[in-house]
């Protein structure tokens, strides 16, 4: 085997071939550093002097499916100019490795196509080396996400692990990355963030979240100056709610008959959209049999659907008059439900209109709660938090599809 095909094939242009040997199944490759990279290490000075060899054994790019080695000897010197007693660098391995360059850049290569377990079958090592290599890849990429040019974010909580285990996210609307994970949920989990959003000058112009009062609390105090926009999405899902909440009731209070059994298996053509309804099933005959015989729920469903509309008005102004008519009507309704959700429409009036001055929503973070979930189920868990939080800020480069 020759010097230049040492070169080629693996990349160690600087070194010289002495001898292969075969073993379990495997190859390494002994090889001596050129003359030119014997120098000191921190100065680059040829003028040293050698004080013993070390061999270092460094795991590389297989050939095929058999795993390479290679067994280097490497010098130590001092050097005469600066004093240095260290052994020269490789060029080819990072301090304290036992792999090559070249096999970090294979395994990460993988690790966008491949589970982490997979890999490591695959090369025929240890699971925990291939999660360092990437753990390491994701640290110094992701760690600490730039802050200075946000401004749209979106801030919502994921259930991680049951008994209510719960992080914090904070999403760049522009470019859909993760800029902040928190333990826990609610506005102490975002205290580093804001410290780290007032150091970087930032200029924020619109947060976008749900109506938690911790996450209203959190932005009014912390950047009180930026509007607040309660996202579209968790409006409905919360109207959705006291509509299911309406029907349910509705259906332990009637007795046995054509009313309850029409009532029974309605609940999801309720909460459906008009135009989302099944000609096939015959759901539109359904839902009108359901709302003609409950009048709280045909008035409930007809306050839903008009919400809807809260967003669809042409001016600012015009979304203020209509959102204060839904508002009045639920009120006079006299169905618990609809008066508790009227009264939280007024309490958070001021972040549904402040969608007319930045009309943003959640819609990329509710697609990244998925992204994290799916990535969750893949890797059956994680036990190391920080790893799992390096993963969750470099998602948005990551992409999930069926195998098979």
């Amino acid at each position: 085997m020759s010097t230049s095909l040492l070169y080629h094939a693996f990349g160690l242009n600087n070194f010289n071939y002495v001898r292969q040997h075969f073993v379990d199944g495997g190859v390494i490759f002994t090889v001596d550093p050129k003359p030119k990279m014997i120098r000191c290490p921190d100065c680059d000075s040829f003028d040293i002097i050698r004080r013993g060899c070390f061999e270092r054994q460094l795991r590389t790019v297989p050939i095929g499916f058999k795993p390479v080695w290679l067994l280097v000897r490497v010098p130590r010197v001092e050097c005469r100019a600066c004093g240095c007693l260290r052994r020269i660098n490789l060029g080819i391995v990072d301090q304290r490795r036992s792999y090559t360059k070249g096999f970090g850049r294979l395994v990460l290569s993988l690790a966008r196509m491949m589970p982490l377990k997979d890999i490591a079958m695959l090369l025929g090592v240890g699971w925990d080396l291939v999660k360092d290599i990437f753990k390491s890849w994701l640290k110094r990429r992701f760690d600490r996400p730039k802050l200075s040019k946000l401004q749209y974010i979106s801030i919502d909580e994921i259930s991680i692990r049951r008994g209510h285990t719960y992080i914090t996210l904070v999403l760049d609307l522009k470019t859909g990355a993760v800029v902040f994970v928190g333990e826990g949920k609610g506005g102490d989990a975002l205290t580093p963030f804001w410290a780290r959003l007032k150091r970087s000058g930032a200029k924020l112009k619109a947060v976008a979240t749900d109506m938690s009062p911790a996450y209203i609390g959190a932005v009014l105090e912390n950047i009180p100056q930026v509007p607040l926009v309660f996202d579209k999405f968790h409006v409905i899902k919360l109207m959705n709610e006291k509509l299911t909440a309406i029907r349910r009731q509705l259906h332990h209070e009637l007795k046995d008959g054509l009313a309850k059994q029409v009532l029974k298996g309605a609940r999801w053509i309720l909460l459906k959209n008009p135009e989302n309804l099944s000609l096939r099933h015959n759901e539109h005959e359904r839902l009108k049999d359901a709302l003609r015989f409950n009048e709280p729920l045909a008035m409930a469903y007809y306050l839903k659907e008009d919400l809807r509309q809260i967003w669809d008005q042409p001016t600012k102004e015009a979304g203020a008059d209509f959102l204060d008519d839904w508002i009045a009507r639920a009120r006079a309704s006299g169905v618990g439900p609809l008066m508790t959700m009227a009264n939280t429409m007024a309490a958070c009036r001021f972040g549904i209109i402040a969608w007319y001055d930045h009309p943003i929503t959640s819609a990329k973070m509710e697609g990244t709660n998925n992204k994290i979930k799916t990535m969750k189920r893949q890797a059956y868990g994680f036990r190391d938090k920080d790893f799992f939080r390096l993963r969750i800020l470099g998602i948005h480069e990551a992409k999930y599809a069926l195998t098979g």
